[in-house]
This record gives C-alpha cells, structure tokens and sequence, in this order.
C-alpha cells in the first residue's frame, strides 16, 4: 500500500501537553477505525510548528478525508517513492523499492 508524509501546520504544536497529545492521538484513531483497514497510522513527529506524519492509504483522497473528519490540517501531502537509509550506500544496484 503507498506510504504518505503529511504535513500539517499547527503554531506551538511542540509545546503541547501530554494530555493533548494523547486526546488528539485518540481522536485520529477514532476516525482511522471509522474508515476502516485502508488508512493507516504509522507514526509522527512533532516539532515547533508542525506535524509531519506518515500515513499507509490507497490514495491522497483518503488521506485528505481523515484529516477533515479529525478536524486537522493537511498543509501538504506527498507521496513516498522511495525509502532509502545509510544502509543505501552499501547496495550492489539493486532494491526491494522501485
């Protein structure tokens, strides 16, 4: 299933609480099972301002689907052709990823 980074937006989103975090992770997941297996939550990362998470759906249609349902922003959705880590430097010229 195509992966997806997602960025969103969110002025002093580093500074939130714990408790925030958490309601506003449950809330996302709340709406995940809403719309079933095709859309998955893989993980995040916070930082002063923003959000970047990265996301397992069909299409970026879903994708724009959750957010509006969880009421959060999708700045920017793209996505992923290709994963590479230092691990990539060591490769014979061929790949698991296209």
């Amino acid at each position: 299933m195509p992966e997806f980074v997602i960025e969103r937006n969110m002025t002093g989103v580093g500074n939130s609480s714990a408790a925030d975090m958490q309601q506003a992770s449950q809330n996302s997941c709340n709406v995940l099972r809403e719309l079933g297996p095709e859309i998955q939550w893989v993980h995040s990362y916070v930082t002063d301002d923003k959000i970047y998470c990265v996301y397992r759906a069909p299409d970026e249609g879903m994708i724009r689907e959750h957010a509006q349902k969880a009421g959060l922003p999708a700045n920017s959705i793209a996505k992923v052709r290709r994963v590479i880590d230092p691990t990539t430097a060591e490769m014979d010229g061929t790949s698991m990823y296209p």
